[in-house]
C-alpha cells in the first residue's frame, strides 16, 4: 500500500461523510440527491462553497445557517468525523490498494444506513441494495469466500428475518421488524457469510438489548419501543 493511496483516502473521507449526510437528509424523503444543489433546510437558500467544505464550515459557522441562523444538524459533522475514522480503520486493516477501497466502501454504506436508522428509522432501499452489491464484490475478491457462499449467507440473512417479520405479525398484529432490516440482512449475509452470520445476528440483537434497557431507564417507558436494529 502507497503512501499517496492512503494520504488520498484519508483527505477525500470528510466529502464522503459529508455526502452521506445528503443522502440520509434526502433519500427518506424521496428527493434528488445527485442535481439539486445543498441548500439549508429551515430557509430553503442555496449554499455556496463555503458553506460546504466538510468539517470546517460547520467551524466556522458555529455550527449555524449564515443565512437564517438556524443552527445546523450536529449529526452532519459527526458523519464528517466519523467518515475519516472509517478510512482510517480500512487503512490499517487492509494489506492492499484494493482491499482498502472496498473496506472503506462498505464501512462507509454502513455508516450511512446506521445513521439513517437512528435518525428516521428509515434504511433506504439504494442504500441496502448497495451493500449488498459490495458484499458480493468483496466476496469475489483474493479473500473473499466466493459468490456461492456469498449468496447463501444473503438467503439465510434475508429469509430469516423474513421469517420473523411474518411471525411476530401473525402473532402480534403488528410489525415487529421492517422489511428495510431484512433488505439490510441480505448485504450483511452476503459480506459475513453463512459460518459468521449467526455471531453478526448475536451481536445485533445483544446491541439491541442494551438500547431497549437504556431507553427505558431514561424514559420509564413501560410499553413497546422502536429499536433502530439497522444501527
Amino acid at each position: 500500500m502507497t503512501d499517496p493511496s492512503t494520504l488520498f483516502l484519508l483527505l477525500v473521507s470528510p466529502a464522503i461523510g459529508s455526502f452521506l449526510g445528503v443522502l440520509i437528509d434526502r433519500l427518506p424523503r424521496g428527493e434528488n440527491v445527485v442535481s439539486r444543489r445543498s441548500f439549508c433546510r429551515s430557509c430553503g437558500t442555496q449554499l455556496h462553497v463555503r458553506d460546504l467544505v466538510p468539517v470546517l464550515s460547520f467551524a466556522w459557522s458555529k455550527g449555524r445557517c449564515r443565512h437564517c441562523d438556524i443552527s445546523t444538524p450536529p449529526w452532519s459533522l459527526y458523519l464528517e468525523i466519523a467518515a475519516i475514522a472509517v478510512a482510517g480503520f480500512a487503512v490499517i486493516a487492509s494489506d492492499t490498494e484494493v482491499t482498502m477501497l472496498l473496506t472503506a466502501v462498505f464501512l462507509w454504506l454502513l455508516l450511512c444506513l446506521a445513521a439513517s436508522d437512528l435518525l428516521w428509522m428509515r434504511l433506504p432501499d439504494l442504500l441496502t441494495a448497495l451493500l449488498f452489491a459490495f458484499g458480493l464484490i468483496a466476496a469475489m475478491g483474493p479473500d473473499g469466500s466466493g459468490v456461492e457462499m456469498a449468496l447463501l449467507g444473503a438467503a439465510l440473512g434475508a429469509g430469516s428475518f423474513l421469517v420473523l417479520r411474518i411471525s411476530y405479525r401473525a402473532l402480534r398484529g403488528g410489525e415487529g421488524l421492517g422489511l428495510g432490516d431484512v433488505k439490510l440482512m441480505a448485504g450483511l449475509g452476503a459480506f459475513a457469510g453463512p459460518f459468521d452470520l449467526p455471531l453478526l445476528v448475536l451481536g445485533g440483537a445483544l446491541f439491541g438489548i442494551l438500547w431497549g434497557v437504556i431507553r427505558h431507564r431514561r424514559r420509564d417507558n413501560l410499553g413497546r419501543q422502536s429499536i433502530p436494529f439497522g444501527t
